[in-house]
């Protein structure tokens, strides 16, 4: 007679469930639907949020209490504020630009101030030249956080350069999609019923701790065309950058890059009325800083 063994322990299965996503093209005649559709992209991206931050997220392994039997334990003097209010201004791309139309500076800035839920924010691009500014627009905003990776933006925007200097109601999100790509989307109501669109996207490619390249791509649409600002109605422009830099310190890195521009529609055929290219290569030397 021997002492009868325990039963094989059984070894569970696993299973993690994959996605699949597809993306339709929508094509409208009339580009006043282009931005109303992209408005409502704008306003969808939140409801999706959620899904990502589980997707993104991962469990921490539970560890035993290290409080004592009584449970009591004195942190005075150690108390946290999570939500305390905080500044921070970055200067993206302070450059000097050297293509087909011509020389000049150009920056891309954005500062802000509050807490992790709520705050101020600022952004502000454009580009210069012979002293002047040719285009650009500073935007306030009001940013409230709907998730760990996405934010709602409310505020305004103010045109810079030759032109009437149009202001625009703006409603847009920000955050970080899937493999750490920075989005931006918003959409703009002007007056007399105009609309526009902006998307941006930006990734940071790491050779190094210090080396860094930056593709960064962006669109511009309008829904009318604006002989005084000459934008035409549609797609107005994209461009396409790659930017080298060489971080020196984490606040501090100067770089080297390229970008291209493409004018569409009426917006190329202003630009060639005013002797300006269709098609812009730009080499730009600058500086990214933030505080």
């Amino acid at each position: 007679m021997g002492i009868p063994l325990p039963r094989a322990v059984s070894h569970g299965g696993g299973h993690v469930s994959r996605g699949g996503g597809g993306m339709s093209a929508f094509t409208c005649s009339h580009a006043t639907f282009r931005c109303a559709w992209l408005a409502l992209a704008c306003l969808a991206a939140p409801v999706l949020a959620s899904a990502q931050d589980s997707a993104m997220s991962m469990p921490m392994p539970a560890t035993p209490s290290l409080l004592p039997a009584s449970g009591n334990v004195s942190m005075q003097g150690m108390e946290m504020n999570d939500n305390a209010s905080h500044a921070s201004l970055l200067i993206d791309q302070l450059e000097y630009t050297d293509g087909y139309g011509g020389r000049g500076p150009a920056w891309e800035a954005e500062a802000w101030y509050g807490n992790d839920n709520d705050k101020a924010w600022l952004r502000s691009e454009g580009e210069g030249s012979a002293g002047r500014i040719d285009n650009g627009d500073v935007e306030a905003f009001w940013n409230h956080s709907v998730s760990a990776f996405w934010s709602t933006q409310l505020g305004v925007r103010h045109d810079l350069g030759p032109g009437p200097q149009r202001n625009w109601a703006a409603l847009g999100v920000e955050g970080l999609a899937p493999y750490w790509v920075e989005l931006e989307a918003t959409a703009y109501a002007g007056e007399g019923g105009r609309l526009a669109a902006r998307v941006r996207a930006e990734y940071t490619l790491r050779f190094t701790q210090r080396w860094m390249l930056q593709p960064e791509f962006e669109i511009n649409l309008y829904d009318k065309d604006d002989p005084q600002r000459q934008l035409g109605s549609g797609i107005a422009d994209s461009q396409l950058g790659l930017r080298l830099r060489y971080e020196i310190s984490r606040q501090f890195a100067p770089y080297l890059g390229v970008v291209w521009i493409r004018r569409f529609g009426a917006t190329a055929g202003y630009a060639q009325a005013d002797r300006q290219p269709v098609f812009d290569r730009q080499f730009v030397a600058g500086l990214r800083i933030w505080f």
